[in-house]
């Protein structure tokens, strides 16, 4: 596998970065697509750790590889809890189901979760109360970002579940007391990280998902876009190298299922 940083792959992803902006939907007066900054530090396949910069489109699909937590959230790893922003790709994380992972990529993002973007959107963050989900669950008050999913079915949704464990944005569950929405007006960084198969793993006392950009990822993004999404990704090559859902995912009023 080709080190993403080689000069090839940059003038690669130049390339296929102005392809998207010329196809990039015209809306209005707001007809520069914006573009955002992604850092990402990936494991690749001979034990190295690349570090590495990249320009992408500031799209919902790019962001929510990158807006999970926010500095400072503690992930409990086979070392001992560990602030996200330490975490390194090949450190082992704990899991649900007892096992550990290693980190294979992390990415990082700072924004302004209370500034529009040229399409009119803003990306809140969540504020979760102390002993919100029951005692130390979470330990202490957390900031979670726009893309991070709990493990847990707040009582609208209970349909889509059908009983069954189900992953859900942490915005589902805001409900104005403890668990709230927060547009901070400063830069926030945000990360995120994958593991190889997808997982929950235990953040400040409470069960989040590892990153997936879902079974829905295929329609959700040009072929164009898919090139240059995908470069964010060293350890991958295709969508499917993503593998399959830990378990079905509520979002936009509908589920993520589980692909056979």
């Amino acid at each position: 596998m080709n080190i993403p940083n080689t000069l090839s792959r940059a003038a690669r992803n130049a390339v296929e970065t102005s392809a998207m902006l010329r196809e990039a939907p015209r809306q209005g007066t707001k007809q520069k697509a914006q573009l955002r900054r992604y850092e990402v530090s990936t494991l690749l396949s001979n034990g190295e750790v690349t570090q590495t910069r990249h320009i992408a489109p500031a799209l919902p699909m790019f962001e929510d590889a990158f807006c999970a937590f926010t500095r400072g959230s503690i992930v409990e790893t086979t070392q001992g809890p560990m602030a996200i922003e330490d975490l390194l790709p090949g450190d082992e994380v704990q899991t649900q189901d007892g096992g550990s992972q290693p980190v294979v990529w992390k990415g990082c993002v700072t924004l302004v979760p209370g500034r529009e973007d040229s399409r009119g959107r803003m990306r809140p963050l969540t504020r979760i109360m102390a002993d919100t989900f029951g005692m130390q669950k979470p330990m202490s008050g957390v900031i979670t970002g726009p893309a991070a999913r709990l493990l847990g079915v707040p009582a609208h949704l209970r349909h889509l579940s059908g009983g069954q464990p189900m992953l859900c944005p942490v915005s589902e569950f805001q409900d104005g007391m403890n668990v709230i929405e927060t547009l901070p007006p400063t830069p926030v960084e945000l990360f995120h990280i994958c593991v190889p198969r997808h997982s929950v793993i235990q953040v400040d006392g409470l069960q989040f998902e590892t990153y997936h950009p879902g079974t829905n990822a295929v329609r959700m993004i040009s072929q164009s876009l898919r090139a240059v999404y995908l470069n964010l990704f060293a350890h991958i090559d295709t969508l499917s190298d993503f593998g399959p859902l830990l378990m079905p995912r509520a979002g936009d009023g509908e589920v993520d299922a589980i692909t056979a």
